[in-house]
Order: structure tokens, then sequence, then C-alpha cells
């Protein structure tokens, strides 16, 4: 039983779009990324994420719309339901998710993580 602090652990990396896990209670990871670009379309088929967004905005894209998500916001994204994050920006958020969930869900590519770094 240990407390995180969120500042200390995003100081440890500088990497885009590579969560990593901060913490695990029941079934779920807890997760800090930083993000910058455009990431991949993608979903994840039986997990449901949360994205919070800790320092800068995220825009999730749908393919019917676009949401945007500022400092101390979050959007849960349901499962089985496409979407792309992108970032003009750097953006740091804290990801909430089951540790089943791949971070580019039905897709496989140059980013996707099967093992994520622990910090």
């Amino acid at each position: 039983m240990e407390k995180v602090n969120i500042n200390q652990k995003l100081a440890l990396f500088s990497d885009h779009w590579s969560p990593k896990i901060v913490g695990e209670l029941n079934g779920q990871q807890v997760k800090l990324a930083k993000l910058k670009g455009e990431f991949v379309w993608h979903k994840h088929d039986i997990e449901d994420e949360l994205f919070y967004v800790i320092s800068g905005t995220l825009k999730m894209e749908y393919r019917d719309r676009t949401i945007t998500i500022n400092e101390n916001e979050f959007l849960i994204v349901p499962a089985g339901v496409e979407h792309r994050p992108v970032a003009e920006e750097e953006v740091s958020v804290l990801l909430f998710e089951p540790t089943s969930t791949l971070n580019t869900g039905d897709i496989e590519n140059e980013k996707t993580k099967h093992v994520l770094d622990r910090i």
C-alpha cells in the first residue's frame, strides 16, 4: 500500500503511445501515457477504456464525430466502439482498463505493445 505521485511517474519517461502500468486493482490496470500525433483506428471487443486527461487536450475521433477532452476531464470509450485518439500537442493521460486490454485493440502494428513497463 503505497501512494503514487502521478507527476513523478510521468517524469520517468518521454516516449509517446507507450502506456506504463502504475497500479492494478480488481483485474484492472491504471496506466500513464504520453500521447502526441495520431494513433490508429481500432476497437476493443470486450474492454471499456477510461481516458483521463492530466495535461493537454486530447481529441477522441469516432467515425461520426470527435469529442475533445480537456485537462481534468475523462471519457469512457465503450467496448466495441471504433475510435482514434489524436493529440496535436503532447498530452498526458491516465488510463483505466482491464488487464487484457491491448493498446491497439484489434489492430497489430508498430505501435502495439504486448508487454508494458511497470514504473
